[in-house]
């Protein structure tokens, strides 16, 4: 519609323009022309608006098929979310039961451990108060050995018994000596006669046989009921030998036999007799 007014206006103005009658029959020429260029273009323009209906149809359909695409496209990114939440609930619960089986051996070794450490102070506390009886007993048991060791240091045989103690580790002399200290205390006592003979004894073992000899004589003359006596008699009988006297160790022998025919000593006596010249 604008072109037909177009059109129109350029008609008028071309009437007007012109003033003869072969100006006007070229207005009717120019206005000829102008409807056939005008039918043309009307007719290029129905072309265009058909090719443009098939071309949108086109586009439109393949639009549709895309739209298609892409629906059925996110239909299955869709259920592919869907089935991976499920298979992440799954996990999930997997999970959870793992987290649960892992988690009750632990609360379980807590509870061990717990108990332990129970245990354990209560061995402790057990443990202290035993070491705290055995410390009072072990406190007893060393007064109860110092007040012995203080009773015998104060016993009138305490310097018999310290003499023993250092005969047996060979200590002769100082046996002798704690022996001597007992005979000038205790001169009258029931050990009096082994006193006399252990000193017999160190002299013995130092080879002094003639002191020997005299100790072992304190015991025969002065103690004659001891136990004692028939011990002292023989080993005076071999001090008298060791010096070469024979003959008063074959009499000491022959009275010991005599004496105490029962004894051990006897026995011995007796080879003795047989090996002296």
């Amino acid at each position: 519609m604008n072109n037909m007014k177009l059109i129109a206006l350029l008609l008028v103005s071309s009437l007007a323009g012109c003033a003869s009658q072969g100006s006007l029959e070229n207005v009717r020429n120019d206005v000829d022309s102008i409807k056939t260029r005008l039918f043309t273009v009307e007719r290029d323009l129905a072309s265009v608006r058909e090719e443009s209906k098939v071309s949108v149809g086109a586009i439109e359909k393949g639009f549709k098929a895309d739209v298609s695409a892409v629906r059925k496209m996110s239909a299955d990114i869709q259920a592919t979310i869907d089935s991976t939440k499920s298979d992440m609930q799954a996990l999930n619960g997997k999970l959870d039961d793992a987290t649960l089986a892992v988690k009750k051996p632990a609360e379980d070794l807590a509870r061990y451990r717990e108990d332990a450490d129970k245990r354990i102070i209560a061995l402790e506390e057990r443990i202290l108060k035993q070491q705290a009886v055995i410390d009072s007993l072990a406190k007893k048991m060393a007064d109860t050995a110092k007040a012995k060791k203080d009773e015998a240091a104060s016993a009138p045989d305490s310097f018999y018994l310290k003499g023993l103690d250092s005969l047996k580790a060979g200590d002769v002399a100082t046996a002798r000596e704690q022996f001597t200290k007992f005979l000038d205390q205790n001169p009258k006592h029931e050990l009096a006669a082994n006193a006399h003979y252990w000193i017999g004894e160190t002299y013995y073992s130092e080879k002094n046989y003639e002191s020997a000899i005299l100790s072992y004589q304190d015991v025969i003359k002065n103690y004659p009921g001891k136990e004692k006596v028939v011990a002292a008699m023989l080993k005076q009988a071999m001090a008298f030998n060791e010096i070469k006297d024979s003959k008063s160790a074959k009499y000491v022998l022959k009275k010991l036999i005599e004496v105490f025919p029962k004894s051990e000593e006897a026995k011995k006596a007796k080879v003795m007799l047989k090996e002296i010249k």
